[in-house]
Order: structure tokens, then C-alpha cells, then sequence
């Protein structure tokens, strides 16, 4: 079969896949293999990733999405020039799980309660290091022990002293930090060199987390991993530098027409500043706008120009590739050369494993996510008029937007190659909608590895690495067109 040819002017739901003989035991998640590549050097277990939407992925998102494997992008939607907000949604997601705190947060015996009080509520941590003038540790100050007492007594009064601590000299690796802490019923380990000085920290909090995400994406010290976008202009290098220093793993440089001269410049001076951090840069969606990206040394491609749920590029420009032709000509363009992201046109779960199948090493989920708990923005009520009872019924909903809507251009006023006084004048090329809002995000997640388990076990595979290969070895053996009739007997309920 011409893979190419087959799908020329196709989406998602231009096709069915045809059942095959299955082999898996259980569609469980936990037993079916789905690792997957974000980019050349970020491997998740997961192959879903929340898109860089001021609506979509701040800090709480993107926890929980490399808890449960995948990756979480934040976004750049703040005004330009403002990078600090970013950034501290990128160090909020880097400090919320550990496995070696290397720079715990410390404070100096003499200072007072009140001080290590305010400490505490700005980092958001439950306990500070103790620590002298020359950096060795004299002990440790918890919530508990700053509880109830005046806030004018100096921490000396009220922390744990060294020699009442269970500390350990050099490195440990978790496993034997989990024993000792066990052994000797601790709840905190500090780490100190050969002279004292304080070296890091293990807490059985961080302990438990790793134990109940096994598959979460996590950095070599046991962080949480996260991305940050940057754009293609403005404040962009200043922004990347700053979300480096925060614990970015990962820059995508992220705009509407990914294969430009303005792509191009932005790619060169990343690589010129920042040398081999990892980048992603899209959107394209064509073969020739994937090839142009890789031959200029990024490590992943993002795939869409049309398809998401928050765009409009092809209803006010006419321009764009159908998703599923999108990806076919991207992966055959570049081969395994660099991972490719779907970025938008995945409606319902099934559309998930199309993705990947048609050449998606993940998923960048938009709409899919909206609505959610772990999504920014407030929840509001709107009256609903129930059909049949004829009562009006107030639904909570939450705001979702295309970055390139007028709401979102207005607030970042970052207009790539416009300046911001021509607001008014720049063709906004994305909607803004109210969307139901729902329960926590984890859910959703469950039920879309579920889901694609499921597929797998379908497609005759073992794995997800496993359904694709076979996929690609005999495309016809699974792709079955649609009429609009078989189309209306598939996906409308």
C-alpha cells in the first residue's frame, strides 16, 4: 500500500482499524509496555503530553502528567517581558517531588521564627535546614516545631540539633536512604560531606511519591521533568535562559507557522546561546516544513497546523494539512531521525492511538484536558436549560482558548512579528469557548491509557512500540476507509 496516497486529505475519523488476533493477557497500563519518546533524549512512559495553553498547563497540570508519565508544557502566555511567572511555575513543578533534595532551603540558627514562618509559606516546604555561617548543617526546623510558639524566638530555640539527628556523610542511593530512614524511623535524612557541610536532603514524602507514580518522568535526581515555551521572538532567549535556570528539561519553541524564516533565526540563536539543550520547535504539517526543522538540529517536531479544538487557522486562512495526512508525510520526511508530536485533532480516546499509529511517537492534548481541576482559570456558573423538565440549572464551566485567540494575544501581547499597537489590526486565528469544567485530570489520563491498552490488544500487539511497527510493516492489513454512512455508524451516539 502507498501509506501516502491512502490517506491524502484524511483525519481521525476518516478511518477505522481492522481487529487482529490478540495476544495480551490484561489491557492493563501497568503491564502493557507504552514508553514512547518526547524528543531524542526525553523518555516517557507515557505518550501523553499537555499542551503550552495559558488554558490548559500551568503547574498543577503539568504534575500531575509527569506523575502519571507523560509531560507537561507551560506555557508563555503572560505579557512580554514578564518571565518570572513562568518561571515559577516551572521551579513549582521542579521542587514539588524529589529524590536527592540537593539545595534544600536553609536558614541560619540565629535568625527568628517569624523569619523561618515566612520562608516556609513563600518556598512552600515543611521544613528548613539549619545552617551556619560556613554552610554546615546544626540542624533541622519543621512546621511542628514552629507551631504555637512566638514568633520573636530565634530558630535555635525551637529546631532539632544535629547530634539528636539521624544524618548520613557522602551520597546514598534511595533504596539505602529508604532502609535507614526505615530502620532508624525517621521521616527526614539530611546529607552532609566529610566536613559538615550540608549536601542534600531525603524526606519520606519524596520516598512514598516515587513509590506510588512508578512511572512517573523524572529527571537523574528524582524531579518531577517538565518543558517551558518560548516563542520565536521578543523576550524568547531571555525567557529560555531563565526557565534553564529554573529546571526546564526541555525549550519548544512554539509557533503558529513552524516552518519560516522566523523559526529559522530562533532555532540558530537557541543552539548559538544554550548549545545542546533539549529543543522542540512546530508547528508544521507538511514533510518539507518536518524535514526543514530537523535538518536544523531539534530534537522533536511538533505536527498541526489546523486541528485543535482552540484553532481557527483554517477557517480564516484556508490553510493546513488534514491531521492523519499531516503526520504520514512528517514521519515519512524524516524518518527516525526525530520524535514527532500530534499537536491537536484528537476528539475522543480512540484518536490517541491514530495518532501514534499514523506516525505520533505522543500526543499533545489540548480540549481533551479542558475543564479539569488541574487547569488555570476560575470555574464559573452559567444558567443551563434542562431540555425536557424546562428548568434553568446553574453548570459550572471553565474558560478554554486557542493561544492565538484575541483573549490570549490581547494578554501576552507577544504578537511574534507584529508589534503590540496592532492588536486591533492582527487577524486573531484561534476561539475562546466555555467549557463544562469536571474532576480531577487524572481520571481523564486513566481512562485514555485505558483506552489505548485496549487498542494495543486490538491490533494484535504487545506493546505500543510493537502495534506501530506492525502497523507500518502492513498498513493495509489494518486501515479501513470510511463512507459517510460507515462514518455516522462508528462515532455518532
Amino acid at each position: 500500500m502507498d501509506l501516502l496516497e491512502a490517506v491524502r486529505g484524511c483525519t481521525f475519523d476518516d478511518f477505522l482499524l481492522a481487529p487482529q488476533r490478540g495476544v495480551v493477557l490484561r489491557r492493563d497500563p501497568r503491564a502493557i509496555d507504552l514508553r514512547t519518546l518526547f524528543s531524542r533524549h526525553l523518555p516517557l512512559s507515557r505518550p501523553l503530553v499537555s499542551a503550552n495553553m495559558d488554558t490548559i498547563t500551568r503547574a498543577a497540570m503539568a504534575i500531575v502528567l509527569a506523575e502519571e508519565g507523560g509531560l507537561g508544557v507551560i506555557d508563555r502566555g503572560y505579557r512580554s517581558g514578564d518571565i518570572q511567572p513562568q518561571v515559577q511555575e516551572v521551579a513549582a513543578v521542579k521542587r514539588t517531588q524529589h529524590g536527592i533534595i540537593s539545595d534544600p532551603h536553609t536558614i541560619g540558627p540565629s535568625q527568628t521564627i517569624g523569619e523561618a514562618i515566612r520562608k516556609m509559606r513563600a518556598t512552600r516546604v515543611g521544613s528548613l535546614a539549619v545552617v551556619d555561617d560556613r554552610r554546615r548543617l546544626a540542624g533541622l526546623l519543621t512546621e511542628r516545631d514552629v507551631r504555637f510558639v512566638g514568633v520573636d524566638l530565634t530558630v535555635a530555640d525551637r529546631m532539632t540539633p544535629r547530634e539528636r539527628l539521624v544524618v548520613h556523610v557522602g551520597p546514598i542511593a534511595l533504596p539505602d536512604a529508604a532502609q535507614l530512614m526505615a530502620r532508624e524511623k525517621v521521616k527526614k535524612l539530611p546529607l552532609v560531606d566529610a566536613d559538615g557541610g550540608l549536601a542534600g536532603l531525603v524526606t519520606a514524602r519524596d520516598l512514598i511519591q516515587h513509590q506510588r507514580h512508578p512511572f512517573a518522568t523524572r529527571d537523574g535526581r528524582g524531579r518531577l521533568r517538565v518543558g517551558a515555551a518560548i516563542g520565536a521572538a521578543g523576550d524568547y532567549l531571555e525567557r529560555a535562559a531563565e526557565a534553564i535556570r529554573a529546571g526546564a528539561d526541555v525549550l519548544v519553541i512554539d509557533i503558529a507557522h513552524g516552518h519560516s524564516a522566523v523559526m529559522e533565526r530562533a532555532i540558530e540563536a537557541v543552539r548559538k546561546r544554550f548549545g545542546e539543550v533539549e529543543l522542540v520547535a512546530g508547528n508544521v504539517a507538511t514533510g518539507e516544513g518536518a524535514a526543514f526543522l530537523a535538518d536544523r538540529g531539534v530534537d522533536a517536531v511538533k505536527v498541526g497546523i489546523g486541528p485543535g479544538g482552540g484553532c481557527a487557522t483554517r477557517l480564516t486562512t484556508s490553510f493546513g494539512i488534514p491531521q492523519v495526512e499531516a503526520l504520514v508525510q512528517c514521519r515519512l520526511a524524516v524518518g527516525d531521525r526525530v520524535p514527532l508530536i500530534a499537536d491537536g485533532g484528537v476528539k475522543r480516546d480512540g484518536s490517541i492511538a491514530q495518532a501514534l499509529l499514523f506516525g505520533a511517537d505522543t500526543v499533545m492534548l489540548g480540549s481533551a484536558l479542558a475543564g479539569t481541576e488541574e487547569t488555570p482559570g476560575e470555574i464559573v456558573m452559567k444558567p443551563l436549560l434542562m431540555g425536557d423538565a424546562q428548568k434553568v440549572v446553574q453548570v459550572p464551566f471553565k474558560v478554554f482558548r486557542g493561544m492565538a485567540s484575541i483573549g490570549a494575544i490581547r494578554d501576552r501581547l507577544d504578537l511574534e512579528e507584529a508589534e503590540p499597537q496592532e492588536l486591533e489590526a492582527f487577524g486573531a486565528e484561534g476561539i475562546e469557548v466555555s467549557v463544562p469544567a469536571r474532576g480531577s485530570v487524572r481520571g481523564v489520563i486513566a481512562d485514555m491509557l485505558k483506552h489505548l491498552c485496549s487498542s494495543i490488544s486490538y491490533g494484535g500487539a504487545e506493546s505500543l512500540a510493537d502495534l506501530r511497527q506492525r502497523f507500518w510493516n502492513a498498513p493495509d492489513r489494518y486501515l479501513v476507509k470510511l463512507t459517510p454512512a460507515s462514518r455516522a455508524e462508528s462515532f455518532q451516539r
